[in-house]
């Protein structure tokens, strides 16, 4: 396994969409194994493909809290199948732009469908943080971030200030 860059904003690969993966392979698995170790490094709770610059639709997430035991789950296209009538405000940040906070609410609970490391098509009913975490990750597929849920002047601040940070 291997710790991989993390692609910061403003990058245009984070705002590209990710092509469905055909099958997992070797390469796959190795991408998520990757993408898993990449994560615990940084730290975050999840991170999906483009991220580390590579434009297939996967994803990574652990929101196993301190002191259990780590929950590492791999999903190869995902795709919300259904989502809760609640909603809840959480407040999120991203590997690909660091040191940013915005308050973000989603649906409290979704089930998600995706093709997990075995190849193996599964779904999964999850709420809380988890749920928070795999929305977020599967906007990343889409090429959202979560500053699009800001204002736009918010928003372009924010922009501006990678793009600064970029050429110093």
């Amino acid at each position: 396994m291997a710790v991989l860059p993390i692609i910061t904003i403003p990058d245009p690969v984070l705002r590209k969409i990710s092509d469905p993966v055909e099958r997992v392979d070797e390469a796959v698995v190795k991408l998520m194994d990757d993408m898993l170790e990449t994560m615990y490094a940084a730290p975050g709770v999840g991170l999906a493909a483009p991220q580390v610059g590579v434009l297939r639709r996967v994803l990574v997430l652990d929101t196993s809290e301190e002191g259990e035991p780590p929950n590492p789950i791999a999903m190869a296209n995902p795709e919300l199948i259904a989502i809760g009538s609640t909603t809840r405000v959480h407040e999120e940040g991203c590997l690909s732009i660091p040191d940013v906070r915005v308050d973000i609410e989603r649906p409290a609970e979704v089930t998600v469908r995706f093709i997990d490391r075995n190849g193996n098509e599964q779904e999964l009913k999850a709420d809380g943080l988890l749920a928070t975490a795999i929305q977020h990750e599967i906007d990343h597929l889409d090429g959202q971030l979560i500053i699009d849920f800001l204002s736009r002047l918010k928003r372009d601040m924010i922009i501006r200030k990678f793009k600064k940070q970029a050429r110093t």
